[in-house]
């Protein structure tokens, strides 16, 4: 999936200043609003709780994302008073030569995109050497803020599935589909054990992850991230797990803020399979988080597999987000979007008939 966060820095080197005549070099914006960097954890985890914000907003998964080939800008919005009203996580990478790098922004910005897009923006032309500005914001609405252009080829899957939390149990069970209540049911009183995961519990979970990659045909980062993950989202990583006899068979884990839980990995071997431990698993989990003031559950996306299809009876609507945005930096950007891809496959096919 899925993967950004630098340490914030104020320093706009000479070379980022570029001088780009194009109908995207000159970006108006709300005046009485301010754009600086933010280097308080503190204080931006209250920002992305207070207003709303998304988890790949919060501070530490930035520090995830700067751990591992990213780079996170932290970047506050003040209005004329001085008082915060959002901000931008941008998560920065290098790109080959002489394309600079990308700024990503995963599910943001926090609070009114509308106004504040013209302001990242213009911060973003003036600071970073950088081909796009690319975003996926948590919301449905489109984008209309001017320069900013849709395009088809996400990081993040648009359409998914959002679950209200402020339901009651018996609504949300009554949205379900009736094979999902039965299997719920069902696992809910075999010998099937749902807890709170911790931190010791990761290595069993990741075991069944590999199992469950293998199944699907999907890839997985290295151990370290995911014991970096939980360690650096502290107590915004929520790990749930479902036992059998005292052994890990199924696990869900989220990242959550006040706002929205959401899904980033899950997995059950063939015990927890046979056991269905999967559907009480994530029903335990929507409760638990509802019991803790979460307002909405994200699923995290939904594509054409059978890992879908079980998602989709937890709820009888789909939820289709805005999707991705890009604003073009500089006169390379054209390339980077449409011809390098290209010339990329064709390079990998070339080396594999030769191999």
């Amino acid at each position: 999936m899925h993967d950004a966060l630098c340490r914030c820095d104020a320093r706009v080197s000479l070379c980022s200043r570029v001088c780009f005549h194009t109908q995207y070099s000159t970006v108006p914006y709300n005046k009485e609003m301010h754009i600086s960097p933010c280097t308080d954890q503190a204080k931006w985890d209250a920002m992305v709780c207070q207003h709303g914000g998304h988890p790949l907003q919060l501070w530490g998964w930035g520090e995830l994302k700067s751990a591992h080939r990213w780079q996170a800008h932290r970047l506050l919005v003040t209005d004329e008073a001085g008082q915060v009203v959002g901000g931008a996580q941008v998560l920065q990478r290098r790109l080959p030569r002489p394309f600079g790098s990308l700024l990503y922004v995963p599910r943001g910005p926090v609070g009114d995109s509308t106004a504040m897009l013209p302001l990242l923006a213009d911060y973003c032309r003036r600071t970073f050497t950088a081909t796009h500005i690319s975003i996926e914001p948590h919301q449905t609405a489109p984008i209309a803020a001017s320069g900013w252009r849709s395009v088809s080829k996400s990081l993040l899957v648009p359409q998914t599935i959002i679950i209200d939390l402020s339901k009651s149990p018996d609504e949300l069970l009554a949205d379900m589909s009736k094979k999902t209540r039965q299997y719920i049911r069902k696992s809910s009183n075999d010998d099937v054990v749902v807890r709170a995961g911790q931190g010791s519990d990761l290595d069993a979970c990741l075991a069944i992850y590999r199992q469950t990659a293998a199944r699907a045909g999907f890839g997985l980062h290295d151990d370290q991230y995911y014991h970096d993950l939980h360690a650096m989202l502290g107590d915004a990583s929520r790990l749930f797990v479902a036992e059998v006899d005292g052994q890990v068979v199924a696990f869900v884990w989220l990242v959550a803020t006040p706002e929205v839980a959401f899904e980033l990995y899950g997995g059950m071997n063939d015990l927890g399979q046979a056991r269905r431990a999967n559907y009480c698993l994530k029903w335990y989990a929507m409760q638990q988080l509802q019991q803790g003031g979460v307002r909405t559950y994200d699923v995290n996306g939904l594509l054409n597999d059978g890992i879908s299809t079980f998602k989709k009876g937890f709820a009888s609507h789909e939820t289709q987000l805005a999707g991705t945005y890009d604003y073009p930096l500089s006169l390379w950007y054209p390339i980077w979007r449409h011809l390098y891809p290209i010339a990329k496959k064709s390079l990998q096919t070339i080396a594999s008939l030769r191999k």
